[in-house]
């Protein structure tokens, strides 16, 4: 038996300037193989919702939930940092979960904290795939940085003066290069600001522009950097949007253990998706 879109309920929460669409799809609402149409939809902006994803909760036998995480093309991700604080801070509220929660993603398992009314912070999975690269762009520029992954593939470039940045020019360069395929990568362009501190700029994959945040490229920055020995932990990130986010890491091996990422949250406001909001998909039988 099928059940509308129409009418759909939803919550829009911002962690640091990237913003997602909650939809709590624990009764099914949302079938999985109508998810990527329906989130490529509801993520445009000015005729839709808009956002940078779209996260779905789902019920889990052994956490506090499980989820699954769209970025705002209708590709599915492994992770995205700033989209599990604002789920952990949802589920709190909701009542899914306690203010400390662990819940599943494709990068495994998350934990999550809420600790002050607009604060969460999440511990993510090990960086894995530390190596250092140089290639040479199609536009003739040659770069080089560090690749690692926090959840997602990320490219961690160091830059001199940050807003002198084609980011997205450059940013799209990066993420398509032969030397991250198949997957890509997220490219990140950072600029040292003190001995615990760094200015960080995201074009994403998936959202295919730049962001306002990015949380799993915070954490790549932060702990490429302190490998690199020229950040301390935990370090302060100032992200696009103006906020800040907080990476803790060990000092003594930045690439071991799991780091934390800690910052605000921002709930936007409920809502209920109408007919125009997902077009032809309101009246599909789901």
């Amino acid at each position: 038996m099928g059940t509308s879109l129409m009418n759909l309920p939803f919550s829009k929460l911002s962690g640091t300037g990237n913003d997602f669409i909650i939809i709590d799809n624990r009764a099914g609402i949302v079938p999985a193989e109508q998810m990527p149409r329906f989130v490529s939809r509801v993520c445009r902006r000015a005729v839709s919702v808009g956002a940078d994803g779209v996260i779905f909760i789902q019920d889990h036998p052994e956490y506090d939930f499980a989820w699954r995480y769209f970025n705002a093309d209708g590709g599915e991700a492994e992770m995205c940092g700033n989209g599990s604080r604002c789920v952990g801070r949802y589920a709190f509220e909701r009542g899914i979960a306690g203010r400390d929660m662990k819940f599943l993603t494709q990068a495994g398992v998350i934990e999550a904290h809420v600790t002050g009314a607009e604060t969460v912070k999440v511990r993510l999975t090990p960086a894995k795939g530390f190596r250092k690269f140089s290639i040479k762009l199609p536009s003739g520029l040659a770069v080089s940085g560090d690749f690692l992954n926090t959840g997602v593939p990320h490219a961690v470039i160091r830059v001199p003066d940050i807003e002198k940045i084609d980011v997205k020019g450059l940013g799209r360069e990066v993420r398509f290069h032969k030397e991250f395929s198949p997957a890509g990568a997220n490219a990140n362009f950072v600029q040292i600001a003190g001995k615990n501190g760094l200015v960080i700029r995201t074009f994403e994959r998936g959202v295919e522009d730049e962001t306002l945040a990015c949380g799993t490229g915070c954490v790549a920055a932060a702990v490429a950097m302190a490998q690199n020995g020229l950040v301390k932990p935990p370090v302060t990130l100032t992200v696009r949007s103006g906020e800040r986010l907080t990476v803790d890491l060990s000092e003594k091996d930045p690439l071991g253990g799991a780091p934390w990422l800690e910052g605000p949250v921002h709930w936007i406001y409920d809502g209920e998706l109408k007919p125009e909001a997902v077009g032809e998909l309101a009246n599909a039988s789901l």
